[in-house]
């Protein structure tokens, strides 16, 4: 895990958030499998658990989706400073964190999607916007797709550890096939995780 982080380790961070915000078609969550990639396995700034807690504790979270881009930012944050471990002395870069990784992940995509939304409500009627539109939903669906397997394969394989895989399995047949609130889903899945079964 790194002890540090040097202004140039700071702005590729920011640079590389500014580049996926614009990827973030469906919402930053999307963009998850790319920054696991990006800060967990190429720079080393987070581990798997952290990373995965900062999804889960966002998701379980009331609010945006995106909330877990500042845990994200907080984690790299603390860890530059030395980790938990240093208390009240690290909030200070996890602060830059959540600052940094929130301003890069939001400016670009919310400044885009501005932009295109007044341009495709004046033009909502044009057969290329209604395709774009009905094209987009294979994209978001395989990004989310994705990002399901990041957290899932964080696990190991179904065969080394096969309930949560089982637990992702059965999540997505009732997302898919009933109408069951998300956040029974993850209050059953919490209640599972503290009993230690998944």
């Amino acid at each position: 895990m790194i002890s540090s982080l040097s202004p140039g380790d700071w702005f590729d961070l920011v640079t590389h958030f500014l580049a996926l915000s614009l990827l973030a078609i469906g919402g930053a969550i999307t963009t998850a499998p790319e920054m696991h990639r990006y800060l967990v396995s190429e720079q080393l700034w987070l581990s798997n658990a952290q990373f995965n807690s900062s999804i889960a504790l966002a998701q379980a979270a009331p609010g945006p989706n995106v909330l877990f881009v500042a845990l994200v930012g907080w984690n790299i944050g603390v860890n530059a400073a030395g980790g938990a471990a240093m208390g009240v002395k690290a909030w200070p870069l996890g602060l830059l964190g959540v600052v940094l990784c929130l301003t890069a992940i939001l400016l670009p995509s919310t400044t885009l999607t501005v932009a295109a939304a007044r341009w495709g409500h004046k033009n909502k009627d044009r057969q290329a916007v209604r395709a774009f539109k009905q094209g987009m939903v294979p994209v978001v669906v395989a990004l989310l797709a994705s990002t399901g397997w990041i957290l899932a394969a964080s696990h190991g394989l179904p065969t080394e550890n096969w309930r949560p895989w089982l637990l992702t399995a059965i999540v997505t047949l009732l997302c898919w096939r009933t109408k069951i609130h998300l956040l029974w889903l993850l209050s059953v899945g919490g209640v599972l995780g503290w009993l230690g079964w998944v």
